[in-house]
């Protein structure tokens, strides 16, 4: 069976976007990686609450990841860790978003649910989103620790966050990739340590 040139086209353009997505794993720092392992460890024994948010594709991201983090690392009722993202309750985010502005939505949550020793991963493409900008802000008023995994230059969050996770790649499709590797790295190196909790 032959191929016609648009299918040509097609495929060329897949075996592009998964060079580029494998080339940014080879050359990547997962360093950055060991150190946010350690600090969600360090909350999931100690009972202390993480937030996770981003917008967008980001913002399904940090849902998807909650998820894996509240059971999937434990798969036991109850033994779980303590993980809310801020992108999940449209209500609230509505809400917010009219009332002081959409800048505020994860920081306004931020100001009523953190606490000291806390931990705040944010998603962002860009690193420059002001809701963003503003929740790393936050989390550092109240004395939490923060992680931003970013894409791109990195932004203005590249300087908030105590824990930078920077994937230097000018597409968002491939930055929202790397998020969920991430995330699901992470989501098995808890799952390994699940007997010490």
């Amino acid at each position: 069976m032959q191929t016609s040139p648009a299918n040509n086209l097609s495929t060329d353009l897949f075996i592009d976007y998964s060079k580029r997505l494998a080339a940014t794993l080879l050359n990547a720092d997962w360093s950055p990686v060991s150190h946010l392992a350690s600090e969600m460890l360090r909350c999931w024994r100690s009972g202390c609450q993480v937030f996770i948010c981003g917008n967008g594709g980001s913002a399904g991201n940090a849902i998807h990841l909650a998820n894996d983090f509240l059971y999937g690392i434990a798969k036991k009722t109850g033994a779980g860790m303590r993980i809310t993202a801020l992108s999940a309750n449209a209500a609230v985010i509505t809400c917010l978003a009219n009332d002081v502005g959409y800048h505020a939505i994860y920081s306004e949550q931020l100001a009523v649910l953190g606490n000291k020793g806390d931990l705040l991963i944010v998603l962002s493409g860009s690193g420059n989103s002001p809701n963003i900008l503003e929740a790393l802000k936050t989390a550092k008023e109240k004395l939490m620790s923060s992680c931003a995994i970013l894409g791109y230059s990195g932004g203005q969050a590249k300087n908030l966050a105590d824990i930078v996770l920077h994937f230097p790649v000018d597409d968002m499709q491939i930055a929202e990739d790397l998020q969920l590797v991430v995330g699901h790295m992470l989501m098995q190196y808890l799952y390994a340590h699940k007997d010490e909790i």
